[in-house]
């Protein structure tokens, strides 16, 4: 079948509109310039143009390309609508190395930034993608073992930032995509490492269009699949970690270009490949000329990554509602291999580790030379009302967390569903950032923003994916659309230099070193009502996943208690995100860890999840308080360091 005119119809559509979107942009840039006579300041206005304006207009169009077509061969080669570099961790990794290399060895820098960055994809990319073939390159293994290591290298990255705070605005600009240029170095050197990587993309065009045969169909025209993923997933990877490398993590284009030009035709394989790199060139053009213009003389100080993603995400929503998915198959439900009397044991193992972590967080701690000492008695009184609210407001927000994620999990049918991957942690951060911006208001204050923010990015989600009944698929572009779209929001924010900024992100980064006696009453008293309310509804949470029709045979009404259920974890996370921060994803790995104890049904899993979630923030906790003491590690980053890779080991041991 050849491509028809129609089939081109609407990828060349959205090319042109930002195109010329774009071009009336980057010519409002230009033309003063231009047109203007010699005088004072005339050939400083020129030299800024030719060496720094113009050099980062082409940068945007190279690395959006580069970007989306990295999307768009990773989508391809592992049939997922959801691959692109961000969700496969590929450029947190080179983020990650080059951060690491920065501190720590900055000369290698000089020699060789690419090979830096490369190694760092390579290694992300070799570990999502040998996670991924031990369960069959499933979509959701891939993107969830993939978004585990984008938080595991991101929690790293952070803290070295974190510890390092006379880089810490040079280093969070950078990492957050910064286009601004002072020669046309960078844009020369992507130019021709572009066209290599592209003419291999040629010499494979032909077997990749084969895979849609299958791969028994593939494999009888003589395509050697094994041989073509080695080369495809090489030229994505390489693409990635030379425009990280270059420029920064811009995160959004690799997903968002695809996924449009999909969305507006391009159906084959080839017509994709060669779409999205033209829409994702376009979509980084447009987005950067429309930062210049309106950020002025504070351009270069504002991230064109986060940026970018305030304009992609409204274009990957309106057109969301047209994505094809593929119809979800009603399977029968397998016989519990865990029973009520069973789930007693995890339950009560769980239980007392939470109790040792607890006791250890509170008498355990370092001395004034850095020895460790248990807490004395002269002294108790006074450390204790200092440390026990942190450790009980970091045990109430992982409980949270974890009740939170069973919620949306069991709700979704979706096991990457989580108060972090759907948008809704970074909901939360953005009613606090505008409590914070606007009107600094307290505890309370605070937490109302947050819950309405939360709030806001579910009811989103819910309103785009309920004529596909909730379709995994949607639900995940939903919300990482959404999410990427808040960060971005929070990104530009941080980066105003506003002073507001630094409290905002140490608030990010999770840390309890604020956490008072009323706070912590206050996060434990709001804790309990909600996990005591969520464990009420166990009856509707071991029946609304068996389908519509059960549901209402039994007295169920569907509406009104899934809007409860998600507004319930709405409250939640809001609640929980006031002290950890959104990076914790302590909502992902709570239900995973307590389906590993084989926690099947709604109550005890809810439970399991609540005690593990709340371990994870204690632990974290204490070991952010004293692993650097006197300084202090937020608990959000060390949850996600110490349960990502337990996490990864649970994934990669289940085929």
């Amino acid at each position: 079948m050849t491509p028809t005119r129609s089939d081109n119809l609407g990828p060349a559509l959205v090319l042109l509109a930002l195109l010329c979107a774009g071009g009336i942009g980057a010519w409002l840039l230009v033309e003063p310039v231009l047109s203007g006579t010699t005088g004072q300041g005339y050939d400083t206005q020129r030299m800024v143009l030719y060496y720094s304006t113009l050099p980062r207009l082409a940068t945007a169009l190279l690395a959006g390309a580069a970007l989306a077509l990295s999307g768009a061969l990773f989508q391809q080669i592992l049939r997922n609508p959801l691959a692109d570099p961000t969700t496969l961790g590929v450029s947190a990794g080179a983020n990650l190395a080059l951060v690491v290399i920065s501190l720590f060895v900055p000369g290698l820098l000089g020699v060789g930034r690419d090979v830096v960055a490369l190694l760092g994809s390579v290694v992300a990319a070799a570990i999502v993608i040998g996670f991924g073939a031990r369960r069959g390159f499933s979509p959701y293994s891939l993107v969830l073992s993939g978004l585990v290591l984008s938080l595991w290298c991101g929690g790293l990255a952070a803290i070295l930032i974190y510890l390092n705070q006379r880089y810490l605005a040079s280093l969070f600009i950078w990492g957050a995509g910064s286009l601004a240029q002072q020669s046309w170095t960078i844009p020369l050197s992507l130019t021709w490492k572009m066209a290599i990587v592209a003419m291999v993309c040629a010499l494979v065009m032909r077997p990749l269009s084969l895979l849609d045969l299958g791969e028994a169909g593939s494999a009888a025209l003589g395509v050697r699949l094994a041989r073509l993923r080695v080369i495809v997933i090489a030229c994505a990877v390489t693409l990635a970690a030379v425009v990280t490398s270059a420029v920064g993590v811009i995160g959004f284009i690799g997903l968002v270009a695809p996924t449009l030009a999909r969305l507006s035709g391009a159906r084959r394989p080839v017509q994709l490949i060669v779409w999205s790199p033209l829409i994702g060139a376009a979509l980084l053009f447009f987005a950067d000329s429309v930062l210049q213009l309106a950020a002025g003389g504070l351009d270069n100080f504002l991230p064109t990554g986060a940026v970018t993603a305030i304009f992609g995400s409204p274009l990957l929503l309106a057109l969301l509602p047209r994505l094809k998915v593929r119809p979800r198959i009603q399977q029968a439900a397998s016989p519990q291999r865990a029973h009520r009397w069973d789930a007693k044991v995890p339950v009560i193992i769980a239980l007392m580790g939470l109790l040792v972590l607890v006791t250890i967080s509170l008498v355990v701690g370092r001395g004034p030379g850095g020895s460790w000492a248990v807490l004395p008695g002269e002294f108790f009184g006074d450390i204790l009302a200092i440390r026990a609210p942190k450790v009980f407001a970091a045990l109430a927000s992982g409980a949270m967390l974890g009740v939170a994620g069973v919620i949306l999990q069991r709700l979704t049918e979706n096991e990457m569903a989580s108060p972090e991957v759907l948008g809704i942690s970074a909901g939360a951060t953005f009613g606090v950032a505008i409590a914070l911006f606007a009107v600094a208001p307290g505890f309370s204050g605070q937490f109302a923003f947050a819950v309405g923010g939360a709030i806001s990015v579910l009811a989103i989600i819910l309103l785009g994916s309920r004529r596909s009944i909730f379709a995994p698929e949607r639900v995940l572009l939903a919300g990482i659309a959404l999410s990427a779209m808040v960060d971005a929001v929070v990104g530009v924010l941080s980066s105003t230099g506003d002073p507001r900024a630094a409290l905002l992100m140490r608030w990010m980064s999770g840390s309890t070193y604020l956490v008072d006696g009323t706070i912590a009453v206050w996060e434990v008293a709001i804790g309990g009502a909600l996990v005591a309310i969520a464990l009420a509804t166990r009856r509707w949470l071991d029946i609304l996943p068996l389908g519509p029709a059960p549901s209402a045979a039994v007295g169920i009404p569907l509406a009104k208690s899934r809007l409860a259920l998600f507004g319930l974890a709405g409250l939640m996370t809001a609640a929980a995100t006031l002290t950890v921060g959104p990076l914790s994803f302590v909502g992902l790995m709570g239900p995973h860890f307590a389906r590993e104890l084989r926690l099947t049904r709604a109550m005890p899993q809810m439970i399991g999840a609540a005690l593990i979630g709340g371990g994870l923030m204690t632990a974290a906790d204490f070991i952010g308080r004293t692993i650097a003491a006197p300084y202090q590690i937020p608990a959000g980053l060390v949850s996600a360091l110490i349960g990502a890779p337990c996490l990864l080991f649970l994934l990669g041991k289940r085929r």
